[in-house]
């Protein structure tokens, strides 16, 4: 996904990283803005070359990052914020719930290889707040349950939406709700599926699984699914 006539100035950066352990494909995204670049999430400590390398590939740097949207506390989500904040001086944003999470107040919910450098959050998020960017308003929904005040993004004017880890797609399923083992309230993060399946959706970018081609009757039937 680039800057064309359906997705203008919303960009994909999939990145493979040593995680845990294990080898691990993300999916950070950026969206362009007269200010200049949004990052959303930021990937695990090591994520902040190949992020430099996506965007210097698209003609930016890292230092055009403007704002860092975080949609919530995991590791592998904000593990490389404190490096990356050594190369630009971006406004960082997360959900009011997941503040204290990401600045080091409190331990991360599922711990272990979640560690991390803690940092700032300048901007706590509420549902519904709006960032101005090339592709329209960028909008934020609260989408709980996988962690307290998990967010995804939703860019009305394209029907597409940043799920976060509120869904996922690199399973054998093209595209499926939040992993139950990951996933401490499943009952709200079920709820928060229903809240994503009643927006205008025809695309999805998941962090664990990249771009769907996948709009609301989807996002229905896996609300369905998970109410069974």
């Amino acid at each position: 996904m680039s800057t064309d006539s359906e997705d203008p100035g919303v960009y994909l950066l999939p990145i493979t990283v040593d995680y845990g352990g294990r080898e691990l494909t993300i999916t950070p995204s950026a969206v362009e803005t007269d200010r200049g670049l949004v990052l959303v999430d930021v990937g695990p400590p090591g994520a902040v070359d190949g992020l430099r390398t996506h965007l210097r590939g698209l003609g930016f740097e890292l230092e055009d990052v403007w704002l860092v949207l975080l949609t919530h506390h995991d590791g592998d989500h904000v593990g490389g914020l404190a490096e990356l904040l050594e190369h630009t001086d971006a406004v960082v944003a997360t959900h009011l719930e997941e503040a204290p999470y990401v600045r080091g107040e409190r331990a991360p919910i599922k711990g272990g290889s979640d560690d991390y450098r803690p940092a700032g959050v300048d901007l706590e998020l509420v549902d519904g707040a709006r960032v101005s960017t090339v592709a329209g308003p960028m909008t934020i929904v609260e989408t709980s349950g996988h962690a307290p005040g998990h967010v995804s993004v939703h860019f009305p004017d394209h029907d597409l939406l940043l799920a976060g880890d509120a869904l996922v797609a690199d399973g054998s399923e093209p595209l499926s709700g939040p992993k139950p083992e990951f996933t401490p309230d499943m009952e709200r993060a079920t709820e928060s599926v229903g809240r994503l399946a009643d927006l205008a959706v025809e695309q999805v970018v998941c962090f664990h699984g990249g771009h769907v081609e996948a709009g609301s009757e989807r996002l229905a039937e896996i609300h369905a699914e998970l109410r069974e």
